[in-house]
């Protein structure tokens, strides 16, 4: 790339310095040509021997460029009496409003609550967001309303970590649920009726300063630390603009000298992300949440030469009632006794053998031969692991 840069420099200087400078033999002008045809056709190889690879912007993110957090207190109004009746969140925020509007709440009347409800408002303030922009915004109960169905935002100050107003939300409330309730008491709902959005409901009123250059640096931070994944970045980086360019800082962040002129920035930092690099293999994990029987095995993982028994075992209780009636001459009582009833039912399962190196589809397929449940491949990957045959960490959610 700097030779093509020079290059191009030098012709430009010619046709600066007149039509002298063209006296020049053909011969030096075509081997110029050649040149930069054979430089296009390599840089053309290696970016198509890359197509299998990703970008960068697909496996890191720029230091500096993130959304802000931004959140309020408000008032959502014209529910059909499904606000909070017992909170009283609302009842002193629209007594405040309304003292606002000149108009006073007598001493000792409670404010009908029935129509309004105290909520939470929240959003996200993405990076180089300009004045004038709209923003999605969501809002949430915070008293017992029941329902923001058909209800609108009235006008809520959205503020920063820092305290400051970035924004102002106001609109109509769009809510995915609905319920329905009988006279019986009986009640059917579908999907959350206490969350609504307001799409485009919030308008940006202050700008949040971004720089993703530092000190004449830029810097990328990879989604998943990795050594490999990090070297590779440099390696593309530098080999495109020259020895020098990148530093990998750890395992997470590459730092790239950025050009001097900051007209330059924007279009530098497009060209670094689009650049593509095969990311290293992830590390060997097996992911298990136990709350919900999940188990997620990554093709890195192995298994040594190991061999597995799996069973179970059924004890069946049934209780009954023996009803003994003595004999009548001799005076008895009738005796109820206790018959209990156990059985034990034993499934015997053959043992079966993991070769060492065993692939994902191989291990797969040895699970299910035994028919194990989610919960018995958790057991038998514990196993595995306290043997040491299973190359892989083990991660419990």
């Amino acid at each position: 790339m700097a030779i093509l840069m020079d290059l191009s420099r030098g012709i430009m200087m010619k046709h600066q310095f007149g039509q002298k400078m063209y006296s020049k033999p053909r011969k030096r002008v075509g081997n110029v040509i050649l040149f930069i045809l054979i430089i296009t056709l390599a840089a053309i190889w290696v970016f198509s021997s890359q197509a299998h690879a990703e970008r960068i912007k697909d496996l890191a993110s720029v230091a500096g460029v993130r959304d802000n957090p931004l959140i309020g207190y408000g008032l959502v109004v014209g529910l059909s009496n499904t606000g909070d009746n017992n909170s009283k969140f609302a009842g002193q925020s629209l007594s405040s409003m309304l003292s606002r509007f000149g108009i006073q709440t007598p001493p000792g009347v409670d404010v009908d609550t029935g129509h309004v409800a105290a909520v939470m408002v929240s959003a996200e303030l993405p990076p180089f967001a300009k004045q004038g922009q709209r923003l999605d915004v969501t809002v949430s109960t915070l008293g017992d309303s029941s329902s923001l169905v058909g209800g609108t935002l009235l006008m809520t100050q959205l503020r920063g970590a820092d305290n400051e107003t970035y924004a102002i939300a106001q609109g109509s409330l769009v809510v995915s649920g609905f319920g329905v309730n009988g006279l019986d008491g009986s009640k059917v709902q579908v999907n959350t009726l206490t969350v609504g959005r307001v799409p485009e409901g919030a308008m940006v009123e202050r700008e949040v300063a971004t720089s993703f250059v530092r000190k004449g640096r830029m810097t990328f931070n990879l989604h998943q630390n990795d050594f490999t994944t990090v070297k590779r970045v440099v390696e593309a980086i530098d080999e495109l603009y020259g020895e020098g360019t990148a530093e990998a800082v750890d395992s997470v962040s590459v730092e790239v000298m950025a050009p001097k002129n900051p007209r330059h920035h924007v279009e530098f930092l497009s060209m670094l992300e689009n650049l593509e690099i095969s990311p290293a293999e992830a590390a060997a994990k097996v992911i298990i949440n136990s709350r919900t029987g999940t188990v997620v095995i990554n093709n890195s993982v192995k298994v040594s030469p190991a061999a597995v028994t799996h069973g179970s075992l059924v004890v069946t209780i049934k209780e009954g009632e023996l009803v003994e009636q003595p004999n009548m001459l001799a005076g008895g009582e009738t005796v109820v006794q206790k018959d209990s009833e156990i059985t034990v039912d034993k499934e015997n399962k053959p043992m079966f053998l993991f070769n060492g190196g065993v692939s994902l589809d191989q291990l797969v397929d040895a699970v299910n031969a035994v028919g194990a449940a989610p919960g018995d491949l958790v057991a038998i990957l514990e196993a595995l692991k306290r043997a040491g045959a299973l190359k892989a960490q083990l991660v419990v959610l």
